[in-house]
Formats: C-alpha cells, sequence, structure tokens
C-alpha cells in the first residue's frame, strides 16, 4: 500500500458512527485497530480516531476541524450523491459547478459539501472540463 505524504487524522466522537459514515460513503476500510482506521476513497487518504487525550490540545466542540474542508476528488459524483441519498445524510451544499483558475486554464468541476457526525466538512468534486 503506498501512503500519501499527507493524511489527515480525524478525532472523533463516536467512532462507530464515524465509521459507519464513511463506509456508507463509500471509503475502504484498509485497516483497523480498536478505536482507529485507516480508510481510502480513490486515492485519498484518511484516518479516523476515537477522541483521547494522546493528541487533545484544547476542547472538541462540534463542529471539528472549524476552518477547514477536505476536498476529494472522485471519478463519478452522482454515485458518492446516490449513496449519500440512500443514507439520508444531509447535504450541507448542493452539487453545483464552479470554475478555478489553473495557469492560464480554467477547470470546472462538479462539487458538493457534506458534513460527517462530528462536522468536518468534506467537499466531494469531479473535473468535467478544462477550458483553455
Amino acid at each position: 500500500m503506498k501512503f500519501n505524504k499527507l493524511i489527515p487524522e480525524l478525532s472523533v466522537s463516536d467512532f462507530e458512527k464515524s465509521l459507519t459514515f464513511y463506509k456508507a460513503l463509500g471509503f475502504n476500510l484498509d485497516y483497523s485497530r480498536k478505536d482507529f482506521a485507516f480508510l481510502s476513497l480513490e486515492g485519498s487518504q484518511l484516518m479516523i480516531q476515537q477522541a483521547n487525550d494522546t493528541w487533545k490540545t484544547a476542547e472538541l466542540i462540534r463542529p471539528y476541524g472549524r476552518g477547514i474542508n477536505f476536498q476529494i476528488e472522485v471519478k463519478d459524483i452522482n454515485s458518492i450523491l446516490g449513496k449519500i441519498k440512500l443514507a439520508n445524510y444531509k447535504i450541507k451544499f448542493p452539487l453545483k459547478e464552479n470554475k478555478y483558475a489553473v495557469k492560464k486554464n480554467v477547470v470546472i468541476q462538479k462539487e458538493f459539501l457534506i458534513e460527517d457526525p462530528d462536522g468536518y466538512l468534506l467537499r466531494f468534486c469531479q473535473e468535467i472540463k478544462e477550458e483553455k
């Protein structure tokens, strides 16, 4: 298994609830141990761990991860949306197209935002075209 150079590890308030959430979205459980899981989805990797005092720098107050969202690029954004609807999870910002300037080009992608059970923001995106 190849590990990414940056892999977020999220402290969660209810490990089993969070694990169920991420698996319902299509994340693979690559390995786990008590209250810890390493998850991946199409090359994106993250870890979840039951909140404990090991990494605690301050009191965790929901929503966790304020000020950050994790962009996760997928091949088929509609598949992820279908899984979210099937599991009855609420979408925070609905699917839309956004344009981003990348060097001298413009990348157009579909994206939406969802919160995990602790309020971490996940922005799923699919590049649909690049304009020169």
